[in-house]
C-alpha cells in the first residue's frame, strides 16, 4: 500500500485512550483537561475490526499508544487479540511505565516486539518536576524488568532547554551496560496550550553536537528503513543512541506510518488535524470494503510533509492540541 508520494504505508500507531496518569508539561496542561467520555473512544471490538481491515491492506506493524495505554481497563485483552490478526507481524507498545511492570511477563510470553518507555530524566526530583507526579520508582522498576526479560526497549527522552539537559549524559550512560536504545527527541508544541517557546533551542543538530562533545568516539551507524532517528553508537557500549528531528521534520520523505486517535480519527501526518472520521464509519452500516475505499482515498491524498500538513489545518493555526489526544 503506497500513498500519492510513493511512500509505503505499513505502520499503524493506534491510541487506545487519551487519559494519562502523568502530567508532563510538554504534553498536556496540569489541570483543565477534558477527557473523552468512554462512548467516544473506539471499543476493543471496533479496534479489532479496524486493525483487521488495515492488515488486509498492507499494515503489518502496530504500535499501541495513548495517553497511557495501561490506564485503559483490560488492555491485555486487546493486545492478545491483535497479535492473532493475520498479517500483523509486529505489535509494539509505548508506555510511561507507571503501571506496566505487572504485565511484563505476559508481554514477554505473547512476543511483544518492543516497548518504548517515555523517560526524560533519571533524577527523581527532576522526574517529579517534569511529570508533576511522584512516580519515578515504578517507572524504573518497569525499565529494569523489561531489561531482565530481554524485551527490546527504547527510552524516549524529550530534550527541554532548562529542564533536563543535565540528563542527556546520564541517559546515555544507560547504554554502557544495557542493550537499550536511548532516543533524544526535539521538543514539539503538542502540550494542549500551544507552542510554549518562541524558537526551538535544542534542535537535533545541537543535540548531536552536544553528545559528540562529551563522546568524541561517537560514530554514525546505519539507520533502519523508515527510521525517524539518526542513530549512533559509542565503542564498548552495549546500547545505541538516536536523535529524532520531530520538530524539524527531516524524515517526512520516508514516513511509512499513519495514526488513529483514541476517538477514531485518522491522521496521515502527526501535524494534521485529522483527515477521516473512522469511528463514524465503523458505527454506520457500511461494509468493510466501503470503509477500505475511504481509507485508500485518504492515503492517496496525503500531504508531502509536516509543514504542508500544518498549513492545511482547518483552523489555520499552529499545532496546539495535547499529545495525549493525538497519540504519542
Amino acid at each position: 500500500m503506497f500513498d500519492n508520494h510513493n511512500r509505503p504505508i505499513n505502520y499503524l500507531r493506534l491510541a487506545v485512550t487519551d487519559r494519562c496518569n502523568l502530567r508532563c508539561f510538554y504534553c498536556m496542561p496540569e489541570e483543565g483537561i477534558h477527557y473523552l467520555p468512554k462512548k467516544e473512544l473506539l471499543t476493543f471490538e471496533e479496534i479489532y475490526r479496524l486493525v483487521s481491515m488495515l492488515a488486509t491492506m498492507g499494515i503489518s506493524k502496530v504500535r499501541l499508544t495513548g495517553g497511557e495505554p495501561f490506564v485503559r481497563t483490560d488492555l491485555m485483552k486487546l493486545i492478545r487479540s491483535i497479535v492473532e490478526i493475520p498479517g500483523i507481524k509486529d505489535l509494539h507498545l509505548t508506555t510511561n511505565g507507571v503501571l506496566t511492570s505487572t504485565f511484563i511477563p505476559e508481554l514477554k510470553k505473547i512476543g511483544i516486539a518492543s516497548v518504548n518507555l517515555s523517560l526524560d530524566t533519571v533524577d527523581k526530583q527532576r522526574f517529579k518536576a517534569i511529570t508533576r507526579r511522584d512516580e519515578f520508582e515504578p517507572v524504573m522498576k518497569t525499565l529494569n524488568l523489561l531489561l531482565e526479560n530481554e524485551i527490546p526497549v527504547k527510552i524516549n527522552a524529550v530534550v527541554m532547554d532548562g529542564k533536563n539537559i543535565d540528563d542527556i549524559i546520564p541517559l546515555i550512560e544507560l547504554t554502557r551496560n544495557n542493550k537499550v536504545d536511548v532516543r533524544f527527541i526535539e521538543e514539539m508544541p503538542f502540550n494542549g496550550e500551544g507552542n510554549h517557546y518562541t524558537s526551538l533551542t535544542w534542535t537535533y543538530k545541537k543535540i548531536i553536537s552536544y553528545i559528540q562533545e562529551h563522546y568524541p568516539a561517537l560514530h554514525k551507524i546505519p539507520d533502519p528503513d523508515y527510521s525517524t532517528s539518526y542513530n549512533y553508537s559509542i565503542p564498548g557500549y552495549q546500547g545505541s543512541i538516536g536523535v529524532i528531528a520531530a520538530f524539524s521534520r527531516t524524515f517526512c520523505g520516508t514516513c511509512n506510518r499513519i495514526r488513529v486517535t483514541a476517538q477514531g480519527v485518522l491522521k496521515t501526518c502527526l501535524y494534521d488535524d485529522g483527515v477521516l472520521d473512522i469511528k463514524t464509519l465503523l458505527r454506520s452500516s457500511l461494509e468493510d470494503e466501503a470503509i477500505k475505499e475511504k481509507l485508500l482515498h485518504a492515503f492517496r491524498h496525503r500531504v508531502k510533509d509536516g509543514f504542508e500538513a500544518e498549513k492545511k489545518r482547518s483552523d489555520h493555526l499552529p499545532v496546539h492540541e495535547s499529545m495525549s489526544t493525538i497519540g504519542g
